[in-house]
């Protein structure tokens, strides 16, 4: 009896040996992979011009679309540009072509407006070496924290944020893909959001749709990346655009022109990232947080009553 609990004892001192050991290989590993494709990629960047000679970006006016915009012009790359304001196209189109020199095209489209828009983009990219197409174009169901029903005119809100955030990542890059397969390389960054990791009440409608970007962008790097194509999901914590009413940057908070620079340092490096070291160490305590606690905070009224104010401040200063 005393042999048969000394063989326990020491097979289970041998597996907490074993588990223990596979826990500091795995962090080790997570921390050596993050200090490569952090720290390192901003010596060792990948040449985004091997692609093609075009970059196509979707929501490009504003926020991290016009920051990937600007950072692939100043690596070389002639860029095309879409969103559905022609007077902030035109302004961002001159500003991006004086400080990087590139060539700029521009076209309008509301992405929110479904199917029809996707005949015009196709027409106008039509000839076009695209090397790198960048799925940003997004937008949030509500501007504060709301259960599904309680979105004002629901039925159209939801059809525009499948339009916007899932139907025009399929769209473009059905329009672009073939051409990057027959040319055999190309670039796709999917951004998606950490939103899109965990279940997000209150938030539904958007997490949802960052999902779909982040699975949709999974696939598509697992079907054609022997085709030369590559293809990154990235997944951003909090940015300081309009969508999150400018906030303040601090150690926490990237600005968008930072935020893309550090994310396009990555290519190559990593097929899914949160874009930057600071939101990547972010996202790793924060999965750490058990859901009770996470879903506690994320239904506070102390919450809530925050985004209704920065709601409120970011409304005042834009009148």
């Amino acid at each position: 009896m005393a042999e048969e609990n000394c063989l326990y004892t020491k097979g289970f001192t041998l597996l907490g040996i074993l588990t223990a050991a596979y826990i500091v290989i795995r962090q080790t590993w997570r921390a050596v992979r993050g200090l490569r494709t952090h720290v390192l990629s901003q010596w060792w960047r990948t040449d985004l011009t091997k692609y093609g000679r075009w970059a196509v970006v979707t929501g490009a006016t504003a926020g991290i679309g016009k920051a990937y915009a600007l950072e692939l012009a100043k690596r070389g790359l002639d860029i095309v540009l879409i969103s559905r304001t022609l007077e902030k196209l035109k302004r961002v189109a001159a500003e991006i072509e004086k400080a990087s020199g590139r060539k700029i095209k521009y076209i309008q489209a509301d992405f929110t407006n479904g199917s029809n828009i996707y005949h015009t983009i196709q027409e106008e990219l039509k000839g076009l070496e695209i090397g790198v197409l960048v799925n940003n174009v997004g937008m949030q169901i509500t501007e504060v924290p709301s259960k599904f029903l309680d979105t004002p005119d629901l039925k159209k809100m939801v059809e525009s944020i499948i339009n916007c955030n899932i139907m025009s990542a399929v769209q473009m890059t059905r329009i672009v893909l073939s051409q990057m397969v027959q040319r055999k390389k190309g670039l796709i960054i999917n951004i998606s959001s950490v939103a899109g990791q965990r279940i997000m009440p209150l938030g539904l409608m958007y997490s949802a749709s960052k999902v779909f970007v982040d699975y949709f962008s999974r696939g598509l790097d697992l079907e054609y990346r022997s085709k030369g194509i590559t293809v990154q999901c990235v997944m951003p914590l909090l940015v300081s655009t309009d969508m999150t009413y400018n906030m303040n940057t601090n150690i926490l908070v990237k600005s968008a022109d930072a935020f893309a620079c550090e994310a396009l340092n990555t290519v190559e490096y990593t097929e899914r990232t949160n874009g930057c070291l600071s939101h990547t160490i972010q996202n790793y305590v924060w999965s750490l947080m058990p859901d009770f606690l996470f879903y506690f905070i994320l239904d506070s009224k102390s919450l809530k009553k925050h985004f209704e104010d920065l709601n409120s401040s970011y409304k005042n200063k834009q009148n």
